[in-house]
């Protein structure tokens, strides 16, 4: 019987959206109906795509670093070479700093909400907008309180954080207008709060969200590697408290996890369906400190492709995924609606099958390619840096 812990896990996710796909390719699901002789061609469409954007297939992470890569300049790189950072801990400390923050301030910031880099020049918007935005704040040490070390982001600063301060960092005014500030700084209160706590996850001598990175080097086996679907759970683990509750089962918060009628089971955790998304791709963000520092991290494939629209809308634009009602594409939904609920799910496990197409048309197996790799639609943005070092540098103000 599984319990309700055991739904804060990458392999919960796997499981339950694969129960899904098996029950709506047997017909039996009440809002999508599922055609898989189209998958091929949703495999040839993602390797298409990425050889347009990585020749080598040298691909990176679905990751937050890729924002901060935005217009091709290695933002990270440069601050760290700046700052003489050369100690693996204060590096990884660092990052994982910088990387929580941000996760946790890339909401939907509206259509309207532009940012302007003064560094270079350039104006972006959406999540890389908010990356970039969300970089500045941490290099001009927003987040610390120590302005002789700048870089970093401390429990007792963010617990007193106000959206004043993020309207600022992120150049709100009545012509640049920003969705949910307020909630922003509600939740990075709220990260205060639990770092501060948590002595045992994020260190007792310097309370910040970096201590992280200590606490997964701990989770190393005796060959000194470390498992991506681990750190998801510490993950869950460390922040879950701080989502505002949705639902809450045997007192454990189980944050981004929905209803669905079909997943009926016989144990506590009867129709629950994880997702995980954003804690997925904060772990898909903490696993690349954890490499530049030369550490190696096994079973990427154990985490899931992440359930959000840009891939759930591939499979419904190559008519893999077909709604029952033709017009339930022109309604709006919330969330917690079945017919999202079971579109997610499907999107989760149809990337696995399609990640194993891919693979076997590339001849590659899943430590070169994991579903967290695959592509979704694709769209405008500009293209990461390429693997080979060639970025621009960026330099912080002197």
């Amino acid at each position: 019987m599984a319990s309700i812990p055991s739904l804060l896990s990458a392999s919960a996710v796997r499981e339950r959206a694969n129960r899904l796909l098996d029950l709506g390719i047997a017909g039996k699901l009440d809002h999508f109906a599922i055609d898989l002789d189209r998958l091929p061609a949703v495999a040839d469409y993602v390797i298409d795509t990425t050889r347009q954007n990585y020749p080598d297939l040298d691909i990176p992470f679905h990751a937050r670093w890729r924002h901060f890569e935005a217009g091709q300049i290695d933002r990270f790189g440069g601050l760290v070479d700046a700052a003489g950072i050369t100690d693996p801990l204060v590096f990884g400390r660092a990052a994982y700093d910088l990387a929580i923050v941000s996760v946790l301030l890339d909401a939907g910031a509206g259509p309207d909400w532009r940012y302007h880099e003064a560094m270079t020049g350039e104006t972006f918007s959406r999540s890389e907008g908010l990356g970039v935005a969300s970089f500045a704040m941490f290099a001009s040490g927003l987040f610390s309180q120590d302005p002789a070390d700048p870089l970093r982001a401390d429990a007792a600063a963010l617990a007193v954080l106000e959206a004043s301060d993020l309207a600022e960092g992120f150049q709100v005014t009545s012509d640049n207008p920003m969705v949910g500030l307020e909630g922003r700084a509600k939740l990075l209160n709220a990260l205060g709060r639990v770092v501060a706590d948590r002595d045992d996850l994020f260190g007792s001598d310097e309370a910040r969200p970096g201590g992280l990175f200590d606490a997964v080097l701990a989770t190393a086996d005796e060959d000194g590697k470390v498992s991506a679907p681990k750190i998801l759970e510490l993950v869950l683990e460390a922040l879950g408290p701080i989502w505002p509750s949705r639902i809450l089962r045997d007192g454990v918060t189980l944050g981004d996890t929905f209803e669905h009628r079909k997943l009926a089971t016989d144990d506590a955790t009867s129709g629950l369906m994880p997702f995980h998304k954003l804690s997925q791709w904060l772990t898909y963000s903490l696993i690349e400190p954890l490499l530049w520092t030369g550490v190696e991290v096994t079973d990427l494939d154990g985490l899931t492709g992440l359930p959000e629209y840009r891939n759930g809308g591939l499979f419904l634009d190559m008519g893999v995924l077909v709604p029952k009602d033709a017009s339930a594409l022109g309604r709006s939904w919330k969330a917690e609606d079945e017919f999202i609920v079971e579109w997610r799910a499907l999107t989760v496990a149809l990337l696995d099958r399609t990640a194993a197409l891919v693979r076997e048309k590339l001849g590659m197996d899943a430590e070169r390619i994991a579903a967290g790799q695959s592509a979704g639609r694709r769209h405008l943005g500009r293209r990461p840096p390429d693997r080979q070092g060639k970025a621009r540098r960026w330099r912080p103000a002197a």
